[in-house]
């Protein structure tokens, strides 16, 4: 594996260490964070890239800055769920309010055909890893999603057990892969059966449907996922 393809922005990584605290508790709603000028002397950091870190928590509604005072935490709508973010749902939601049941483990597979996003030739050669997931807030399910990874470079990601894991942690722990973007398309449809009764809903009721393609540090390197949503009880919120 190259070092160009374990590049992780400095910025996320102290967004990422940051937002930890604020979900952990280390920081409550009305504390102020480190100023910045604390946060480049502590980590050895310019002004710009903290200042990217810190906007990156605005957006994703963690903090709110106030001119002359810093950074201060701010309560976010316990009704909405940041899947729109890049920082994944287990960070969006908090650990303690999610439970992830999986249905399909993680299988080498071929590529479904058609597929909803263009495939490259080396991914149509390398084949997928196919993991289904049902993700449930305190108990409601809420995220029925299945997930494609090309099998590019992922030594024993099939005998990993997923339960209550969060995806986007494990490739960032394991295999150092961390997501920086992507593009989706949402649309309501109506739930299939499928999906009614993996959601606990009536079928025919309506359910958003997100089709993701997840672009990472690693150069060249994408995943995808199918994802559907009951938004009776919660919200969606979020830029990506």
């Amino acid at each position: 594996m190259r070092m160009d393809e374990l590049h992780i922005p400095r910025y996320r990584k102290i967004y990422e260490m940051l937002r930890r605290h604020i979900e952990e508790g280390v920081y409550q709603e009305g504390d102020f964070l480190p100023s910045e000028n604390e946060l480049c002397k502590l980590h050895n950091l310019a002004r710009p890239t903290v200042r990217q870190a810190l906007d990156a928590l605005v957006k994703d509604g963690y903090i709110k800055k106030h001119r002359g005072k810093g950074s201060i935490v701010s309560r976010k709508d316990p009704k909405a769920i940041g899947i729109l973010s890049i920082v994944g749902t287990t960070s969006a939601v908090g650990r303690h309010n999610l439970q992830t049941k999986i249905l399909t483990p993680p299988t080498l597979e071929q590529w479904e055909e058609p597929f909803f996003y263009k495939l490259s030739n080396r991914e149509k050669e390398s084949g997928c890893i196919r993991l289904e997931r049902l993700r449930l807030v305190k108990e409601v399910p809420v995220f029925y999603d299945i997930n494609y990874l090309p099998n590019i470079n992922l030594p024993r990601f099939t005998s990993r057990k997923m339960e209550n894991k969060s995806l986007f942690e494990v490739l960032r722990k394991n295999y150092k892969i961390d997501v920086i973007g992507g593009d989706q398309r949402i649309r309501a449809i109506p739930a299939k059966e499928k999906v009614a009764r993996y959601l606990q809903i009536a079928e025919g009721a309506p359910v958003l449907h997100l089709q993701r393609k997840l672009e990472t540090n690693r150069n060249g390197y994408c995943f995808y996922s199918s994802l559907y949503c009951n938004t009776e009880e919660y919200s969606l919120y979020g830029k990506f």
